[in-house]
């Protein structure tokens, strides 16, 4: 598959990553994430939705002792892997492809788990092309961060901490009712507000989705606005 560079500028940074068709460029919520990540020295860290591998690079650096990162995409071991490579962490990254914790054995356990599966609905993410895969996190963009952090509770560590990113173009009440149920502390971190662009707000599937309440937006002068927050999920 053909590659391309991108320069990541956020936390850790300026870092060149290679990204190919089917990888998912770092967005706003890589960076927002990034920034409000917290690894204690030797902390074991898996990756979920790892993408170009970025915020494991990233964990790596801060001092994790091991990182897993798995991604669906086909060639998310060979590019990731690379990445980590340039940046001189490849001895404490591991790469894997799969869906969510599948590929690891049932043993594995983290102190730290970062959450950054896609959380947009379908229909959302269909028309918005920010995925390479056009797929999103369900009808309502909860099923799979759902679904996420479920099995992520399975694999905390006693005082593990999860960082779940959030948004209000996706059921964001029904995600952290989830993670309020499952976990003993659920802080939020961070939050931006994000320009939505003007074409997509008028598509079929936004306005039904907003009519719905699934989404919310807010507007600024002529601009239309979603909100983008992180989580720190802690098991007592």
């Amino acid at each position: 598959m053909a590659t391309q560079m991108y320069q990541w500028t956020g936390r850790c940074g300026p870092l060149d990553l290679e990204v190919s068709d089917t990888t998912f460029q770092p967005s706003t919520i890589s960076v927002l994430l990034a920034d409000a990540l917290e690894v204690n020295p030797g902390d074991a860290v898996i990756d979920i939705g790892c993408g170009s591998g970025i915020l494991s690079i990233i964990a790596a650096k801060l001092g994790a002792g091991r990182v897993i990162g798995i991604d669906s995409a086909p060639d998310v071991v060979e590019v990731a892997t690379r990445n980590a490579t340039r940046h001189g962490v490849a001895d404490a990254v591991t790469f894997l492809r799969g869906d969510l914790f599948d590929p690891l054995p049932a043993e594995v356990e983290a102190d730290v788990i970062i959450g950054d599966v896609s959380g947009i609905p379908d229909a959302i993410a269909e028309e918005s092309g920010w995925f390479p895969s056009r797929a999103g996190g369900g009808p309502r963009g909860s099923e799979l961060p759902i679904r996420m952090l479920r099995a992520a509770r399975e694999r905390l560590r006693a005082g593990g901490r999860l960082f779940l990113p959030t948004g209000t173009l996706q059921d964001e009440n029904a995600i952290l009712r989830t993670a309020r149920s499952l976990y003993g502390k659920v802080t939020q971190l961070a939050e931006r507000r994000i320009p939505l662009p003007r074409a997509l707000a008028e598509t079929t599937a936004m306005v039904q989705l907003a009519a719905e309440k699934t989404v919310q937006l807010s507007e600024k002068g002529s601009r239309l606005l979603w909100t983008a927050r992180v989580w720190e999920c802690r098991v007592g």
